[in-house]
């Protein structure tokens, strides 16, 4: 499996983004897809996560109500809408996938089989 994140860039705070992650080499039909990201010399944590089946998600509290997982089935793709952004918001964001993923772990990022390069997102104050 091979995931293809994009979307990143350089944004003022207040502004939006959408970034996407395409997965190749299978089709899922189950375990989830998540967005994690990295800020300078910071761990890496959970942003988003949706179940594959049913597309139940899950959000980390300081992106609630700004953030927006979904998935297109058919195209095997996640996107990930960001409004109001933060300064803090900025950092790599990673994409992953869970093929065999249970509900439990979606906030888990050590459960995850597969992740995608990063993209850079970057919110000026």
């Amino acid at each position: 499996v091979q995931l293809q994140a994009s979307g990143g860039g350089l944004v003022q705070a207040g502004g939006s983004l959408r970034l996407s992650c395409a997965a190749s080499g299978r089709t899922f039909s189950g375990g989830h897809m998540a967005w994690f990201r990295q800020a300078p010399g910071k761990e890496r944590e959970f942003v988003a996560g949706i179940r594959w089946s049913g597309g139940s998600t899950g959000y980390a509290n300081s992106v609630k109500d700004r953030f927006t997982i979904s998935r297109d089935a058919a195209k095997t793709t996640v996107y990930l809408q960001m409004n109001s952004l933060k300064p803090e918001d900025t950092g790599v964001y990673y994409c992953a996938a869970a093929p065999r993923g249970i509900l439990s772990t979606l906030r888990v990022a050590s459960s995850y089989d597969y992740w995608g390069k990063g993209t850079l997102v970057t919110v000026s104050s």
